[in-house]
């Protein structure tokens, strides 16, 4: 049975299963849902932890029909993984294509305990009744890449902290690679913690600390066992990250992502980087969500509802719910059978139901062009929604160029003044003073002169003026030999000028 688009409800409700919190969505804004109840129209998606499902990597032969794929997966998955027989496990599986084997495909694949599924998801069931998507958490990161939230290439790790787990997540070039649980979820953190410090607390006080105390600033007696704590989570992350390079063939990590389902002061992303030495970011990305400032929104909420903007055909088909709706009246077995016979019943009287069937025929055309025109309605918002958002980030990106360019012309033109006035001035104004005594000596005059300064070379030209070429001559020769060693004095040739009846030379003055 195929699991009902999201786009054909008008609201989607997200769960977390482990702390029955609840998001419900509409268009483009997120709310919190306090006490969530069924709804025809309401979609409802939610996800499995790590702890609760079973992931390995499984290769099966090209030859093998696609109609017995799942049997074969199914099979090897129980002698692989040496899975109880006895237990009917629900198993699913996404493709991967990263490979080069000619001779086998490649799966991911998911096993979860059908037993632990609906101990879990009993309380949700009670109060909302269906649940239309069941999705392993790693996988919601998908539609960060769907949606170009990230849009670079590369592999990149993503860390996330929840109260009853922690998950470290790999993709490499936008398609999932690995996960791995972490023995770093809060209330492991906050059992750990107990231990370095020597004395139990309770976890309301670990979790106030976690959550307001910075450890850039703080000078709690808690800080320095904090400090142990998250470097024993970071060696560990290490560790993992270690082993995938050398599973998966990875060169290097392009960018870590870090977060935590509660909000803490502390920037874990700036430890992890600073302990690993690979670029690191918080865990948090604009969804294009509107989300009232008073509301912390859980990434996995935030994801989920991402999760359902996806096309069909660009999502992971890897659903565990169990909770499906039942088809809509006139796609069950039931529904068909009555209406076959109401149409029997109708034909029996012929002309005088005939006009009720034909009124019967058009509000069921009716109420199938309403839905149509919800699914229509819904996306067009969504969209409306994602424009205005990109056109209002294009004018800010647009304004702060624009103030960056003036700022950028305004203090280069300022720099370029700032070093005629004080260099090139002063040091053309400093050695012209020098050298006019001189010149005067021989009745030599000086018609311009030039300064430059190039490959870390001062250079003063004089462009020299005189009645005979001998005054030029003995100016050179003088001045050679009183400021030899401090100037290097260079004269190539000098002209007779007929007009004038002078003698003209240029005379380069090179600082030593």
């Amino acid at each position: 049975m195929g699991t009902p688009s999201s786009r054909s409800f008008s609201s989607v409700l997200s769960v977390n299963p482990y702390k029955e919190t609840y998001c419900s969505g509409v268009s483009s804004f997120l709310t919190e849902a306090k006490d969530p109840t069924f709804a025809k129209d309401q979609f409802v998606i939610s996800y499995l932890n790590t702890r609760d499902f079973i992931t390995a990597q499984i290769e099966i032969s090209k030859n093998i029909p696609e109609e017995d794929l799942y049997d074969a997966i199914n099979s090897k998955a129980y002698d692989e993984l040496a899975l109880d027989q006895a237990v009917e496990y629900n198993i699913q599986f996404i493709e991967t294509f990263d490979t080069l084997d000619e001779d086998n495909r490649h799966f991911h694949v998911f096993i979860v305990n059908p037993s632990d599924l609906t101990e879990r998801f009993k309380p949700v069931v009670e109060k909302i009744k269906y649940i239309d998507v069941i999705i392993p958490a790693p996988l919601l990161l998908k539609s960060l890449y769907t949606k170009e939230l990230i849009e670079d290439n590369g592999v990149h790790c993503f860390i996330y902290i929840q109260e009853n787990d922690a998950f470290l997540t790999i993709y490499r070039n936008q398609e999932f690679v690995y996960t791995k649980s972490l023995k770093f979820a809060l209330t492991d953190m906050h059992e750990r913690f107990c231990d370095l410090y020597g004395e139990r607390i309770t976890y309301d006080d670990f979790l106030d600390f976690y959550q307001h105390a910075n450890l850039k600033t703080t000078d709690s007696e808690y800080k320095k066992y904090f400090i142990k704590l998250y470097k024993e989570l970071i060696s560990n992350i290490n560790d993992i990250l270690t082993y995938a390079k050398r599973a998966f063939e990875i060169e290097k990590f392009e960018r870590l992502y870090i977060g935590s389902q509660e909000k803490t002061k502390t920037e874990l992303y700036e430890l992890l980087e600073f302990e690993l030495n690979i670029p690191a970011s918080e865990f948090k990305f604009d969804y294009g969500f509107e989300i009232s400032e008073s509301y912390y929104i859980d990434q996995l909420h935030a994801l989920m509802q991402l999760y359902t903007l996806i096309p069909s055909e660009e999502k992971y088909t890897c659903n565990f719910t169990v909770y499906r709706r039942p088809p809509k009246f006139i796609r069950r077995e039931s529904g068909k059978l009555i209406i076959l016979v109401l149409a029997s019943f109708a034909l029996a009287f012929a002309y005088p139901i005939t006009y009720w069937v034909l009124t019967y025929a058009q509000e069921l055309q009716e109420d199938l062009l309403k839905q149509e025109y919800k699914k229509i309605h819904n996306t067009r918002v969504t969209r409306e929604a994602m424009i205005k958002s990109r056109e209002a980030d294009k004018k800010k990106v647009a304004k702060l160029l624009e103030i960056e360019k003036k700022e950028y012309l305004e203090k280069k033109n300022t720099l370029i003044k700032i070093r005629e006035v004080k260099v090139e001035y002063p040091m053309k104004a400093k050695l012209l003073a020098l050298f006019t005594k001189d010149i005067n000596k021989f009745n030599v005059n000086i018609q311009e002169a030039e300064y430059s300064e190039k490959d870390e070379k001062k250079v003063l030209s004089l462009h020299l003026v005189a009645p005979k070429d001998r005054q030029i001559t003995k100016l050179v020769e003088y001045i050679t030999d009183i400021y030899e060693g401090k100037y290097k004095f260079d004269l190539n040739e000098i002209k007779y000028d007929d007009e004038f009846k002078t003698y003209l030379a240029e005379l380069k003055v090179t600082l030593l």
